[in-house]
């Protein structure tokens, strides 16, 4: 069974987070979502577990971070430049708020960083696995 990662999150409005998040591209797993939670899959190992506020405050007493803070930061791998620029329009034009960060140009990597609409920094990530690597 390989090794996968499901990353929980709590969120203000799941109807506009769900929509947010297909909007990136993630796929809704419809037999563990409901009104209380949504599982959102981005590929075989990686997916996410949206939570409006009432449902996280049920496994957690502690408390939430305004959206204004940044609790952790995720990035996403994209194939090519153009798809981290469609994930960055995607986001703004769902609710979440585009290029947070100065966007990453380099000749092996470019990136640009969002935010999702309850404050959740994300990045869409692109490398080129075959550039040489970097001198330390």
């Amino acid at each position: 069974m390989p090794r996968t990662i499901t990353i929980s999150l709590p969120v203000t409005d799941l109807r506009v987070a769900r929509a947010f998040y297909t909007a990136l591209g993630f796929v809704s797993e419809p037999r563990f979502s409901d009104d209380s939670a949504a599982l959102m899959v981005w590929s075989e190992t990686i997916s996410l577990m949206l939570l409006p506020h009432e449902t996280w405050r049920k496994l957690t007493s502690r408390p939430i971070p305004p959206n204004t803070s940044s609790e952790v930061g995720l990035a996403l791998s994209c194939e090519s430049r153009e798809q981290v620029d469609a994930m960055n329009q995607a986001a703004a034009a769902h609710g979440g708020t585009a290029d947070i960060n100065p966007v990453e140009d380099y000749d092996f990597m470019y990136g640009r960083d969002f935010t999702d609409p309850d404050g959740h920094v994300w990045g869409a990530k692109w490398m080129d696995l075959t550039a040489p690597p970097c001198a330390t």
